[in-house]
């Protein structure tokens, strides 16, 4: 086990590299970030001092290994918009994004695995139908859409929640904030996390109803069966149990899109994340701000297809077997 986590955390650091080279190559065609920085009636001499200040002269290679070191130490830069220091930028956005990120998914998990069990063993019965209807609704209508009706119809026309915001946070250590300890904060989550985690929420509920389907129909199902064990251990003990392997799989990148594609929803909702943020870098070509953007994002990705890797061996002990002989 000791050496599959090492290559794994090989192979990620190799990755992280692989997304750092690709996003820096990028941000060099976005624009000259010079004309963001300095004004209009700025001379050439102006702006030659401060493309020499920030490096932007040396050769591509030279910039990006400095740019590699320096994130090495969690040191980004200094954003060129905020002339604030990027790490400092991100941190002060981070809690809101991961809060968010974190409500949207325990409510996919919460509703979707249970509309998935309950749609595959009652497929007959109406509010099995109902279901499969609200999934191909939530599959179907895009984020932005979701987000804008559930503000016309509880911001607007009913008044129950906020429209925009995170409400009241508290600070709890130097840097994170948490809206999970007030009353404005809660109800300021609601329709944004059920926007983010409807798509997740369908999907899931989808993934499992087949899943279950499938495991339903196997030999060791009938033979449960044949043996007179209960329903219920039959349908949680083997099959429910069983059917959790692809959905961790699905459940886990799907986590990691959830914080990379909240940027739509924390637009529609005014959201003060890190997707707000990167935005206003990319309307403002901050390069810093992006490449650290998108970095973070790759690294959380590593870090939950890590921990998805390490899921299968308790859910499936034929994976742990794999694992040792590796």
């Amino acid at each position: 086990m000791l050496a599959f986590i090492i290559r794994r955390l090989v192979q990620s650091i190799g990755v992280l590299l692989a997304v750092a080279f690709i996003a820096f190559a990028m941000f060099r065609f976005v624009g000259d970030p010079v004309n963001q920085i300095v004004s209009i009636e700025a001379s050439a001499e102006e702006r030659a001092q401060i493309r020499e200040s920030l490096g932007l002269n040396d050769p591509f290679v030279v910039q990006f290994a400095r740019y590699v070191g320096r994130a090495a130490k969690l040191d980004f830069g200094i954003s060129y918009q905020f002339r604030q220091p990027v790490t400092k930028l991100l941190g002060e956005r981070m809690p809101a994004t991961l809060e968010l990120a974190f409500v949207s998914a325990v409510f996919a998990l919460v509703v979707g695995i249970p509309m998935g069990v309950y749609t595959a063993l009652r497929r007959d019965s109406w509010l099995a139908k109902l279901f499969q209807a609200v999934s191909l609704v939530g599959v179907s209508l895009p984020t932005f859409l979701i987000g804008i009706l559930l503000i016309y119809v509880f911001a607007v026309t009913l008044g129950w929640l906020p429209s925009f915001g995170r409400g009241e946070v508290v600070r709890l250590g130097d840097w994170w904030t948490t809206g999970f300890l007030t009353t404005s904060g809660l109800r300021a989550l609601i329709l944004p996390s059920i926007t983010l985690g409807l798509f997740q929420m369908t999907l899931i509920m989808r993934l499992v109803r087949a899943e279950m389907l499938e495991v339903l129909r196997t030999d060791y199902i009938k033979f449960a069966r044949a043996r007179g064990l209960t329903r219920r251990a039959i349908n949680f003990g083997h099959a429910l149990k069983n059917t959790l392997v692809p959905v961790i799989t699905i459940t886990g990148l799907q986590l990691g899109s959830i914080i990379a594609f909240a940027i739509i929803t924390e637009t529609v909702f005014q959201w003060p994340g890190m997707g707000v943020l990167f935005l206003q870098a990319v309307q403002n070509v901050d390069i810093p701000i992006m490449a650290a953007y998108l970095l973070l994002i790759a690294f959380l990705f590593v870090v939950i297809n890590l921990a998805v890797d390490l899921l299968y061996a308790v859910v499936d002990p034929r994976l742990k077997v794999t694992v040792r002989a590796a």
